[in-house]
């Protein structure tokens, strides 16, 4: 069954956060201070990691000059939910701040996911594989092609599409991109081996700190070592009919066997290797 198209269009949900911040004050929308115990993380935030140094740094920065910027939430009958802003929420907890300032909306769970998938799109803060995700989880939502998305968020389609093409990649191949063993340039070329040969190029990188262009290198010449191994083995496939000849050969009295595609003639004397030679001499 094909997702119902939403009514509201994605180029209009991406300016909706920044509108909210430039009208903090707009009767449409209230700006709080929150308690931070009573808000929860957004459900549908396509961040997976957070890099821990990064957040104690704009811990260090909020505890000496406040927050610039507030978050987004959205209230619920359990206090309030987060929109937009997760890493300004983290490091105020790590602050120890026990209030923070937050813009309330009025939002339903469609508008909560893609919120958090265009903020951190924007924000250009998420990892190779987590953007794929949120790519795919947009287009999926909104029906739309590689090409309408790169135009919406102003991405080259060709952005686009070797991104989601990383979701191709195995579970452990994904793993040691997000651990950073491996790069997103390493990873875009090993988009195609099967699981084995992925696993064997990873280790590789990993073992012998290839570049980009060493493992497009290795993959290469491997492809064609297949190919020529294919061609060998093409050759050895083919059976050779030997029966007409061993035919014509038994009819000048040669006495001839076949093995598989080899030919063999017994001689029992030199006469006999002569006479052999005068067929092709007549």
């Amino acid at each position: 069954m094909k997702t119902k198209r939403l009514g509201r269009g994605l180029d209009a949900l991406l300016g909706e956060i920044d509108e909210a911040y430039e009208n903090e004050g707009s009767q449409r929308d209230e700006i709080l201070e929150i308690p931070l115990r009573d808000i929860r993380p957004n459900p549908f935030q396509p961040r997976e990691t957070f890099d821990e140094t990064a957040l104690e740094e704009l811990a260090e920065s909020i505890k000496n000059d406040g927050l610039l910027q507030p978050i987004v939430v959205t209230e619920d009958i359990d206090g309030y939910i987060l929109i937009a802003g997760e890493r300004r929420y983290r490091a105020s907890k790590l602050a120890k701040l026990k209030e923070i300032r937050a813009i309330v909306l009025n939002s339903d769970e469609d508008k909560m996911r893609q919120f958090a998938l265009i903020e951190n799109i924007q924000r250009e803060e998420l990892n190779s594989i987590e953007l794929a995700k949120a790519y795919n989880e947009l287009i999926k939502l909104h029906e739309i092609t590689h090409e309408e998305l790169a135009n919406i968020i102003h991405k080259s389609r060709t952005h686009i599409t070797n991104t989601l093409r990383l979701l191709q990649l195995s579970d452990k191949t994904q793993k040691a991109l997000l651990e950073k063993k491996i790069s997103a340039g390493h990873a875009k070329v090993l988009v195609g081996l099967d699981e084995k040969e992925q696993q064997l190029m990873v280790n590789s990188i990993i073992g012998q700190k290839l570049s980009v262009r060493d493992v497009e290198a290795m993959i290469k010449s491997r492809k064609s070592d297949d190919k020529t191994e294919n061609r060998e083995e093409d050759v050895k496939s083919v059976e050779l009919d030997f029966l007409e000849l061993k035919k014509v050969l038994n009819d000048f009295g040669f006495v001839a066997k076949n093995s598989k595609n080899k030919l063999t003639i017994s001689f029992d004397s030199q006469d006999e290797i002569q006479e052999f030679f005068s067929h092709f001499t007549q």
